[in-house]
């Protein structure tokens, strides 16, 4: 056993290395293999051995893939790693550059030394001496230069600062939403485009305690400035730009992903703005990570003032100072807190969005009820920001630019998470756009037939599908969120509807298409609408509304063609009988007036072939009722009054040329054919044509009823000139 094994692995060892040479031909090798095989057997076992070395090296391969996939994200983030430690080796570097060039101003004489201690006494508040040798320009000079902030150190001074920055600084108020801002530094600085390294524009920049506010000048108002942009510290990196003449004094702001240069007025304002940003930054670090360790430094048990002696003094006021206490409790210090807005990146870059939202979820749910210390505030800044790219990315997931193809249940994903993280409104609206433009593709798509009636079978059967999938999936998406989603829906779905009544007018009426078959598409259009009401969506008004022009306009066309032919067989009346000629025919005409509802024809055939009746009553009969049938299948209650009103028109043509033919007629055999026509007309069709009429629309007409009584005069008294109106 244990040697086959060997000879097995020896086997594959083999075929692997001859299949991995450099001059493998597999022609060659399938040839010289079918010549020496022994038989099918010997085949189906190389096939065997030949489908398990593809599966191992599918195997490695999908390994390799994933062990790759991991070192590319741990680069990643030692690429990031590296790039901010980077950052501070540069900044390192300036400071040291900054020391030694500081280094010369320790050996000035006894004399030149207390002045400059003397200087530095009266400053207040200055980072060094030198700042106030030469006077203080003004908050904001005109002239260019720099000042920092020589309010004093008392915050009523700070906040007075502020407030003057606010008076000369359009578009800046929100500045006042930090409490404990205060300005340190400000100048004016010109701005130099990074790649060409072209002048852009004059601004001043005002450097606060925690951020650094860049502000263009107004040249037709002086002294006055626009709000440009802000950009906190702890994201901001400053670079020393090494002079190449003509350009010298720079220095560049990196804030992800963008970089802006500034040239300063001279190598001294430059080296301030350096010293100064580095300064206030590593004073906010420091200050940042203090309030850090004492919100993560465990508390030892409340200390129990002693009451006062004050017998109304209110026993809970002590309680919100407790309350504060606990509230500070924040910590921050676990990992999965202090990784959560890189796991974010990682989530978003490999389209994780259901573990990023978990993420978020989990966070939530822990600073649940908490306080909002500065460390909470910056955790929540960052985390913002990753739950807006998160809302991009899902946001062009739903996008119409994207795939249609999957149908509705390939948007769950997003909308699923966008729902999640609270945009339940845009997730709505996000869906059904990407639905509309679904549904607008499948009908464009659709190729045009030759029969009309094929091509409608299948147009409602793409779209009507399509509208059940939407319904059925937004009901599954939606379900438990806002009632104002449905309204919506009902909102696209009337839009939707006149998508498909667009393309169904196209085809069915402008193409001028018969009555029959005009009414048959109409008739397979409505049944499909009346699937929707299975899940509690009627339609039927919307497509009834959106219809009743086209459907008045078929029904007017067709009209004036019945009556055009009828005038016409008036004009050549000359009142005989039919003759049939065959058998055959009188049989297949009594079945066609039995289709019409005429059971008592037979009463009007004679012997042999003959009919006892004119031919232009007869065609007039049979046009008729066809006009009926097929105008009830497209009736609904907006169409009653054009549907009678066109009847009533077509019946009175017939009429009134019997009424004519009657008193004009002077041949008494003639007359009494004519009377016998009219006999049938007024017994037998117009009573066949109210009750149809009251049947397929369940309410009878007066007006069909008065015409009859009307014509009855004729019969009885056909001596009359009254005409039929």
């Amino acid at each position: 056993m244990a040697m086959a094994m060997v000879m097995s692995d020896s086997g594959a060892s083999r075929l692997r290395r001859q299949l991995e040479s450099v001059g493998f031909e597999a022609r060659l090798y399938v040839k010289q293999l079918s010549q020496q095989s022994d038989g099918d057997r010997d085949l189906q076992e190389h096939r065997q051995r030949i489908q398990a070395l593809a599966e191992e090296t599918a195997q490695n391969l999908k390994r390799n893939v994933y062990q790759n996939y991991r070192q590319f994200i741990e680069t990643a983030r030692e690429i990031s790693y590296l790039e901010s430690e980077m950052y501070q080796l540069s900044h390192l570097l300036t400071e040291q550059k900054s020391n030694l060039e500081s280094i010369p101003f320790t050996l000035l004489p006894a004399a030149a030394a207390a002045a400059a201690a003397s200087g530095g006494e009266d400053g207040g508040g200055g980072v060094g001496g030198r700042d106030h040798l030469r006077g203080q320009a003004g908050l904001f000079p005109n002239s260019g230069g720099a000042s920092r902030d020589c309010a004093g150190p008392g915050e009523e001074g700070k906040q007075r600062t502020l407030t003057t920055l606010l008076e000369k600084v359009e578009g800046c108020r929100h500045l006042l939403e930090t409490p404990g801002q205060y300005l340190v530094y400000n100048g004016d600085l010109v701005e130099y485009e990074a790649d060409h390294m072209a002048q852009l524009q004059r601004v001043h920049g005002f450097l606060m305690n925690d951020c650094l506010l860049v502000a263009t000048w107004l040249p037709q108002r002086r002294g006055m400035y626009r709000y440009n942009a802000l950009y906190p510290l702890d994201g901001l990196a400053v670079v020393n730009v090494k002079d190449n003449p003509p350009m010298k004094d720079m220095f560049k702001l990196l804030m992800f992903p963008e970089s802006r240069i500034f040239q300063a007025e001279n190598a001294k304002i430059k080296r301030e703005w350096l010293e100064v940003l580095e300064e206030t930054k590593r004073a906010l670090s420091e200050k940042r990570r203090r309030e850090q360790e004492e919100a993560a430094a465990p508390r030892g048990p409340t200390q129990v003032t002693a009451k006062t002696s004050n017998p109304f003094e209110d026993e809970e006021d002590d309680e919100p100072a407790v309350s504060d206490v606990e509230e500070e409790k924040v910590d921050l210090s676990m990992e999965w807190i202090q990784e959560l807005p890189e796991d974010l990146d990682v989530c978003i870059a490999q389209r994780d969005f259901e573990g990023a939202v978990d993420l978020l979820d989990k966070l939530n749910h822990y600073l649940e009820d908490k306080s909002s210390p500065p460390p909470v505030k910056e955790l929540r800044a960052k985390v913002d920001e990753r739950v807006r790219q998160l809302t991009e990315v899902l946001v062009f997931e739903l996008s119409p630019d994207r795939s249609l193809r999957g149908g509705p249940k390939a948007t769950r994903r997003a909308v699923s998470q966008l729902i999640r993280l609270g945009q339940c409104t845009k997730a709505c609206e996000l869906f059904l756009k990407n639905r509309a433009a679904a549904v607008h593709t499948a009908i464009r798509q659709l190729r045009i037939e030759g029969a009309t009636l094929l091509y409608i079978h299948k147009l409602c059967h793409v779209f009507f599908t399509s509208l059940l999938e939407t319904a059925r999936e937004f009901e599954t998406d939606f379900a438990g969120t806002d009632s104002g989603c449905y309204s919506a829906f009902v909102v696209w779905a009337r839009s939707a509807m006149g998508m498909f009544v667009d393309a169904f007018s196209k085809q069915v009426f402008d193409s001028k298409e018969s009555l029959s078959t005009a009414a048959e598409c109409v008739k397979v259009a409505k049944e499909h609408c009346q699937q929707l009401g299975d899940i509690g969506l009627d339609l039927t008004f919307i497509i009834h509304a959106l219809l009743v022009k086209d459907i008045q306009g078929a029904l007017h066309s067709y009209k004036e063609i019945i009556i055009e032919a009828t005038k016409h067989r008036n004009s050549e009346e000359m009142w005989r009988k039919m003759n049939l000629m065959t058998p055959e025919a009188v049989g297949k005409l009594k079945e066609e007036m039995k289709s019409c509802g005429v059971s008592n024809f037979e009463q009007y055939t004679g012997d042999d072939c003959w009919v006892n009746l004119s031919y232009t009553v007869v065609a007039f009969t049979k046009q008729t009722m066809g006009f009926l049938e097929e105008a009830l299948k497209l009736y609904f209650p907006e169409l009653h009054m054009v549907l009678l009103e066109s009847l009533m028109e077509i019946i009175l043509v017939a009429v009134q040329h019997v009424d004519y033919s009657l008193r004009c007629e002077q041949d008494p055999e003639k007359k009494a054919f004519i009377r016998q026509n009219a006999s049938f007309l007024y017994e037998t069709v117009l009573p066949v044509v109210e009750k149809r009429f009251e049947e397929g629309v369940g309410k009878p007409a007066k007006q069909l009823q008065d015409l009859r009584n009307a014509s009855r005069l004729i019969r009885v008294n056909p001596e009359s000139t009254t005409s039929v109106v």
